[in-house]
């Protein structure tokens, strides 16, 4: 038997679905919309939270439901977490994916879902809702996370 944890001895491929979902930070980075430019691939990140995010829980407040609810969210795979460009540097998913260890403050290193936010990390009392605004006034709410490559040019 093994003293080291199950995200350093199983790939994703290999996680039961608990042990999957605990990998979840928590941090809500993935429910921000983000900007592709279409010529270049590159991706920008804004601040404008999903319908579902709870800003204050960076949780979503209907995670069984959330693709009937929202048409384009994505069901991240083994796979998307080895493949989407935009999946957070600290993403836990990410992380374990390319053999990384998970970072001191996530919940399933420090026992506290906590340490997340008070690391600086998640996107609590950050956000501005989807909700009423217009795709095109997105660009105006590009955000600059640690750890990213933005376009822009402002």
């Amino acid at each position: 038997m093994t003293d080291q944890p199950f995200w350093q001895t199983k790939s994703l491929d290999e996680m039961t679905n608990e042990e999957w979902e605990s990998l979840c930070d928590g941090c809500g980075r993935c429910c921000l919309n983000k900007l592709e430019d279409w010529e270049t691939g590159e991706i920008a990140f804004t601040n404008v939270a999903c319908t579902l995010l709870d800003d204050q829980t960076c949780r979503c407040k209907d995670y069984a439901n959330r693709q009937k609810k929202v048409s384009d969210c994505v069901q991240l795979t083994p796979k998307e977490a080895r493949e989407l460009p935009w999946l957070p540097p600290t993403c836990a998913y990410r992380l374990v994916a390319e053999g990384r260890n998970l970072y001191w403050w996530h919940p399933l290193v420090s026992h506290d879902p906590e340490t997340v936010h008070q690391a600086g990390v998640s996107v609590q009392n950050k956000t501005v809702p989807e909700d009423g605004m217009d795709a095109e006034d997105y660009e105006d709410h590009i955000v600059y996370w640690p750890g990213y490559e933005y376009i822009s040019d402002k």
